[in-house]
């Protein structure tokens, strides 16, 4: 008789539902909830974040874990009676850069408990049934992957036609109803289904007004970006591989991380073509494509002496810049450099915190302008990317310098002085993390 799926280690049931979704592609789930017991919600809770804001009962991570065992325990009795309620996100919006800015939701943190345990266990489903294409929030997965994957593609094909592909609003438009017929290809729990209908129905709460949007599902929930991947999984991945490519003359290539989309075709007609239907497939399922950032890019392999230079363009993907450049060895690469709206962004940040610490001491200036340099290499510290790296770098130092000669006083922080400071308090030199040859 087969082990229960409730039964062993957290990582042995998530193993066994993942084996099940991987034998039957088919199939829909009906029975999966009893896999979210008390051990399973310690589980979830290890792996919420501590640190985040809080929801709309102002209840932080700390309050919740001092009964946290009566809270797990109440928490499970609501989940399996189903009468958890699904609480309002609290919406904020961050900004976004060019005076924009990004809505955000915040559910509770009770609900990210629940969310992260529903996720967890259909993660190990859809895991089987996502494509490579797909990079964004998914274990195991990274933007530096996709990157070096996208590499890869357009050194093989020698450049081509690159389709940046913008979704206007994608987590506020996506389609409540459309999502449930994709949910329904593999998960008909009862349990589950009513609890994920109870979030997309909760709405969010906004400068004390409540509302409830009639599409979207909130960026920043623990459960959204799961949701937004099987949406989007459906809308694009599978179309594009069923019934997309083996329409193409020449190879194509998409790479997706969440809403941020680029596909690289060989030839001119096959990308004009695929964006004409992307159109209409998007606008199909309610989603909306930028009419500006939405666009077709001439990036073919520049040819020495001219003849074909200039229809080499530039695009951006996951903040860099993508262009052709010339190697060491003298050959024509792809390259990648900070893209300039993520530089900005990533200088008006340092300058933001200068500027509200600047009375600290400089150790402790220089121990966290030195952890946000060293997190910024993480990312952009990439090869062929020193250049950009080498940049920012020096406009921290420069932005530091304005904001310490502006404490106040009579000692200015000449330029002179700073260069002294700086033999004993340097910043982080630029260097390279990810390596991609």
């Amino acid at each position: 008789m087969a082990e229960p799926l409730n039964s062993g280690p957290i990582s042995t049931r998530l193993q066994r539902i993942a084996e099940l979704a991987r034998e039957r592609p088919e199939t829909a789930f009906r029975s999966i909830h009893h896999i979210i017991d008390l051990e399973f919600l310690k589980d979830a809770h290890g792996r919420v974040r501590k640190d985040g804001a809080v929801g709309v009962d102002g209840l932080t991570a700390q309050e919740y874990e001092q009964e946290l065992e009566s809270n797990l325990r109440a928490l499970l009795d609501r989940w399996k009676l189903g009468t958890y309620r699904a609480p309002p996100v609290r919406r904020v919006h961050i900004p976004k850069g060019k005076g924009k800015t990004r809505p955000i939701g915040i559910p509770t943190f009770e609900d990210k408990i629940l969310q992260k345990a529903v996720a967890m266990v259909l993660s190990a489903i859809y895991e089987q049934d996502f494509l490579d294409c797909s990079y964004g929030f998914r274990e195991g997965r990274s933007q530096h992957q996709a990157l070096e994957a996208m590499w890869q593609a357009t050194m093989s094909m020698g450049g081509g036609w690159v389709i940046e592909i913008d979704i206007e609003g994608y987590f506020d438009a996506i389609d409540k109803a459309h999502l449930r017929s994709f949910l329904d290809r593999r998960v008909t729990d009862g349990k589950m289904r009513r609890v994920i209908h109870k979030w997309l129905k909760a709405g969010v709460m906004e400068e004390g007004r409540h509302r409830h949007p009639d599409t979207g599902t909130p960026q920043g929930g623990v459960i959204s970006p799961l949701l937004a991947n099987v949406y989007l999984h459906e809308v694009f991945d599978v179309w594009f591989a069923n019934e997309v490519r083996p329409r193409l003359q020449g190879r194509a290539a998409p790479f997706r991380f969440a809403d941020d989309i680029v596909v690289i075709c060989e030839g001119r007609r096959d990308a004009e073509k695929l964006l004409t239907a992307l159109r209409k497939r998007f606008e199909k399922y309610g989603l909306s494509l930028h009419p500006d950032k939405t666009r077709i890019v001439p990036f073919e392999r520049p040819r020495d002496g001219g003849g074909g230079a200039d229809r080499s363009g530039t695009f951006d993907f996951l903040g860099f810049t993508h262009h052709w450049g010339k190697s060491k060895k003298g050959n024509w690469t792809v390259r990648r450099r900070t893209a300039r709206d993520r530089f900005a962004r990533a200088l008006r940040s340092i300058a933001e915190y200068c500027r509200r610490n600047r009375h600290l001491s400089l150790e402790q200036q220089h121990r966290a302008l030195s952890r946000k340099l060293r997190g910024h290499y993480g990312y952009y510290g990439i090869t062929s990317n020193m250049e950009a790296l080498g940049r920012f770098h020096d406009r921290v130092e420069a932005v530091w310098r304005y904001w310490l000669d502006r404490r106040g006083g009579k000692r200015r922080m000449t330029w002179e002085k700073f260069r002294c400071l700086l033999g004993h308090w340097s910043l982080p030199p630029p260097r390279v993390v990810h390596s991609y040859v």
